[in-house]
């Protein structure tokens, strides 16, 4: 009889529309082959069939501290001589890769709830959210480089366009750790709370994001992200096309009639 492999991402809706996906391997959150292929299929059941808003936490005290290097051995329970050949590595990375790239698919604002560590490919799951919100105890890195190798998960591509290719220099290259005043203070973070206040906040942001026009949300989304790879013209054909879309929702006949009767904020949109 086959063993049942374990849960390692819980996926839970709650009644504000925001869906809290849990990572839960151990006390550092290992970020194995099983978990990532969990967390992918999460993610392309959340673009199935879209919540409000999504928050991806480690729990309260950790994010995730990155891979399981073991995993990247020829035999894990020796003294490792020779890591794997080159199609078992290329097969890991696009293990991470597919994995992230499913969470920035979510057609919804995604919030990544930092209690602890974000380091090497849990610090790239962090950067595949929109958000990220940092507890006043987080710390942040991509450490790779002190195992002589380079991240492999959108380290080197989605940190340089958040906070710029010379500060993703500085944190690939020396490998170092920031903390979260640090991070906060080069864009790495949206925002820092103190740690006994950062579940309550991060699930109030995505609630209060969760009861809008949850589907002009997704067009913007993507409007930016789709933008962010094409040249300017090219990115503001794409928002011309997603704008026209953007008023055939009945949120939008809904926004815009709330505006014309009662003013600006009052709508209450559906997410249709």
């Amino acid at each position: 009889m086959t063993e049942e492999a374990p849960e390692l991402v819980h996926v839970e809706r709650g009644d504000d529309g925001v869906a809290v996906v849990t990572l839960d391997n151990g006390k550092v959150n290992a970020l194995s082959v099983a978990l990532l292929a969990q967390l992918r299929a999460a993610a392309e059941d959340l673009t199935a069939d879209p919540p409000g808003a999504v928050v991806i936490t480690g729990g309260d005290r950790i994010f995730a501290a990155g891979a399981q290097i073991t995993e990247f051995l020829e035999d894990p329970e020796a003294r490792p001589s020779q890591v794997a050949d080159q199609n078992r590595l290329t097969a890991q990375g696009h293990t991470f890769l597919t994995a992230f790239n499913a969470v920035a698919a979510i057609p919804r604002a995604t919030f990544a709830e930092i209690a602890g560590f974000a380091l090497g490919g849990g610090c790239e799951l962090a950067l595949a959210c929109d958000f990220r919100i940092a507890s006043d105890r987080a710390k942040l890195g991509q450490p790779e480089i002190l195992l002589g190798i380079i991240p492999g998960g959108g380290g080197t591509q989605r940190l340089s366009r958040l906070v710029g290719p010379a500060k993703a220099k500085d944190l690939v290259l020396s490998g170092r750790q920031v903390g979260a005043a640090e991070a906060l203070a080069m864009g790495l973070v949206d925002a820092v709370v103190p740690a006994d206040e950062l579940s309550a906040h991060v699930r109030a942001k995505a609630a209060e994001l969760a009861g809008g026009a949850v589907v002009a949300q997704a067009l913007a989304k993507r409007a930016i992200d789709e933008g962010l790879d094409r040249r300017l013209g090219e990115g503001l054909t794409l928002e011309q096309e997603l704008f026209t879309a953007s008023f055939v929702t009945d949120d939008a006949a809904t926004g815009i009639n709330s505006f014309l009767e009662h003013g600006p904020g009052k709508a209450d949109f559906t997410g249709t």
